[in-house]
């Protein structure tokens, strides 16, 4: 059972990683207007909601660790499939091939959560 926690933890630490190395990316390749997303004037909840997604990984890396079984397990699940379905939902709207391929590396990972903590008995 901790073998699965250790790789839920690097799942999501992998995750983390990669968001980080598209915003890392997306600064240098001069893709970005700073003070906007898409177009639109950043405001402060805009800045607030995007620190909350950027800390589910953050925060799952933690709980992998530390919260009982079986509710880390649904945990995982519900975590993983919201960040999948939310790039998804984001990837029409990043126009850098080497973004796309970062968002689809993220989905195989959010991918192995889901599978790793749905496999998990």
């Amino acid at each position: 059972m901790e073998d699965i926690r250790i790789i839920l933890a690097g799942l999501w630490i992998a995750l983390m990683l990669t968001y980080l190395l598209g915003d890392v990316m997306r600064i240098f390749a001069g893709d970005f207007t700073a003070g906007e997303v898409g177009g639109m004037k950043l405001n402060q909840w805009m800045l607030v909601f995007m620190a909350l997604v950027m800390l589910i990984p953050i925060l799952m890396i933690l709980m992998s660790l530390t919260l009982t079984y079986p509710l880390i397990r649904w945990v995982t699940i519900i975590a993983a499939v919201f960040l999948f379905i939310f790039n998804i939902v984001g990837l029409p709207g990043y126009p850098g091939l080497y973004d796309r391929f970062l968002i689809v590396v993220g989905l195989v990972f959010n991918s192995l959560t889901i599978w790793y903590a749905w496999a998990w008995v």
